[in-house]
């Protein structure tokens, strides 16, 4: 290790005690140990060299369940190997495009793993897309082949001709073109691609139309590392995943299962008991979703929750979007001190992780840093600011994403220098400076090195000459008893410039007004941040990721909602 600096040196002497921590580097016999070692070697970090390894280290451990079936490692790249044949008997090779529009299911997971044995590039579709959408991303990404689960097949029909269609099927024993490629497919192992594909992932779409973002592969077993060094996970665990892979929070899960050789529990379905009852029935020890999900978890009545065992849980990891501070306190009460919040994005990965206990200190707090990791706080010049004063986060790791895609040519990386508002940017206008991307969103940093995040940097509003952020009304309004959900969006005003909305989703039975909502704003927060306008939804509009959609809140009472029924405006 000559030539490393003692930073350096300190770090990778803690990214190895993580993994030997958390079991990924463990003793096991000899002969395994060796072929493992010659098998990440050959294939690197990609999903087919994890799952490779796994299926050497652990071949009858379980990989995966879903509810047709459960799957061992050893299955699972049996049979990624033979659609991997299938798939190159199509055309599809390194550089090429393969898009996957399916639900969270064993299937899945052997369909990644085979893209990624013959270097093809994997672009994981959202589920909630319209047909024109899914043509649109298909026909930028310059795919070659999709593979549909049956659902999805009648959202192909404007797909170009170009584009091999496979079916998925609801599983193995269908008469589906996937089971016809693998049933038609040799067993002989195929050896590591020239070029390693990467995984794609479509950005939200809340704000826009959605874009791909490409994911790098992992340098190493840091990158677990980092995850690991602030959220205890362990090799072997039992995770249960409502999280859609198609996003990345979903997508990261698999990639720290694959580390772990742990076993990955899957539904195509989200509802709030069938997953109490899959923790149960499983024992599972890890719980992955967003916080959509935790909330329906919390909106059960106690006396339904209770009848499900969840005692084996030990991890409950939330990421995907800002976790209401109602929401926080109430899981932890509910399920225990298990609850972990994950801040990222698409595009830097992870920026920070609070655990439960800086959750029940600062409920608010997006916590620290995990190893690896560096975050500043940076001013409209990219000068650093100081502790406590709000800024633009930027973030350094080693999972910064490749940029947005739209052929197979790649585009430009990231530069290494830095940059600001008038500097180079890097992959697609995103700014980085000193080698941390820009997250889109503003925050700061406590005196004890917490991380808090106040709100992107396009949901700011100026409200007669303030900058406000809804986060902190959002969290304000929340605490309100009989509050279930709550999302500010700001829209323009003649007199102020903008003013702030209020949307209010009330248990059943709450009879809280929008007078109630504004005083209880006005008294912890500057007459600027309280909300003009109140309305009253039974529901927030969310996409397939359970993201609230912006421009369906950013109306005005003079443009009220075509569904009246949904909602009553209340304004002051």
């Amino acid at each position: 290790m000559a030539g490393l600096s003692r930073h350096e040196l300190s770090e990778r002497l803690e990214v190895a005690t993580t993994l030997v921590r958390s079991g990924v580097l463990r003793p096991g016999r000899p002969v395994r140990m060796v072929r493992a070692l010659a098998t990440l070697r050959r294939w690197g970090p990609t999903l087919a060299g994890g799952y490779a390894v796994a299926a050497v280290r652990d071949p009858a451990a379980v990989a995966v369940v879903d509810e047709d079936r459960t799957v061992t490692f050893s299955q699972l790249n049996a049979r990624a190997t033979r659609l991997a044949h299938g798939l190159a008997r199509l055309g599809v090779g390194p550089g090429e495009r393969v898009a996957l529009l399916c639900r969270n299911h064993a299937g899945l997971i052997e369909a990644m793993v085979a893209g990624s044995m013959i270097g093809a590039d994997v672009v994981l579709m959202n589920t909630g897309l319209a047909p024109r959408q899914i043509a649109s991303v298909l026909d930028t990404t310059n795919a070659l082949a999709v593979i549909a689960d049956d659902e999805f097949i009648g959202s192909l029909e404007s797909v170009p001709a170009r584009v091999h269609r496979i079916s998925a099927g609801p599983g193995p024993g269908t008469d589906s073109m996937i089971e016809t490629l693998i049933a038609a497919a040799p067993t002989t192992p195929i050896g590591p691609p020239e070029r390693a594909g990467r995984v794609i992932v479509l950005t939200s779409g809340t704000t826009g139309a959605p874009r791909g973002a490409r994911r790098p592969n992992p340098p190493g077993l840091a990158a677990a590392a980092a995850i690991m060094s602030r959220i205890p996970l362990r090799s072997g665990e039992r995770i249960v995943l409502p999280a859609p892979i198609f996003h990345t929070w979903g997508f990261a899960t698999v990639q720290l299962a694959m580390s772990l050789r742990a076993t990955l529990i899957l539904s195509r379905r989200f509802t709030p008991t069938d997953l109490l009852a899959a923790i149960e029935r499983h024992r599972a020890t890890a719980l992955f979703a967003v916080p959509v999900t935790l909330q329906r978890l919390l909106e059960l009545p106690p006396p339904v929750r209770d009848r499900y065992d969840t005692s084996s849980l030990r991890i409950a990891a939330s990421s995907g979007s800002a976790l209401p501070v109602a929401c926080v306190t109430g899981f932890l009460d509910a399920f225990g001190d298990v609850l972990y919040n994950l801040y990222g994005s698409t595009e830097v990965s992870w920026a920070s992780i609070a655990g439960p206990a800086d959750l029940r200190s600062a409920p608010a707090t997006a916590g620290r840093p995990p190893l690896g990791t560096r975050v500043a706080i940076l001013d409209d010049t990219g000068a650093e600011l100081p502790t406590g004063r709000t800024g633009r986060i930027f973030v350094g790791n080693d999972m910064l994403f490749d940029g947005y895609t739209s052929t197979r040519t790649p585009d430009p990386a990231p530069p290494d220098g830095p940059s600001g508002p008038d500097g180079p940017s890097g992959p697609s206008g995103k700014d980085v400076v000193d080698g941390r991307m820009a997250t889109g969103d503003r925050g700061r940093f406590d005196a004890d090195g917490m991380l808090f995040v106040v709100g992107r940097d396009d949901d700011m509003i100026v409200s007669g000459g303030e900058n406000v952020f809804p986060r902190e009304v959002e969290d304000v309004i929340g605490a309100l008893p009989g509050v279930v959900e709550v999302a500010v969006a700001g829209v323009p005003d003649d007199v102020f410039g903008q003013r702030f909305v209020a949307h209010v989703v009330l248990a059943a039975g709450v009879g809280l007004t929008a007078d109630a909502v504004r005083d209880h704003v006005r008294g912890h927060l500057a007459r600027h941040s309280v909300p003009r306008d109140v309305i009253f939804r039974p529901e927030l509009p969310r996409n397939a990721t359970g993201k609230v959609v912006l421009g369906a809140l950013r109306e005005t009472p003079e443009n009220p909602p075509d569904d009246a029924g949904r909602g009553q405006w209340v304004s002051r």
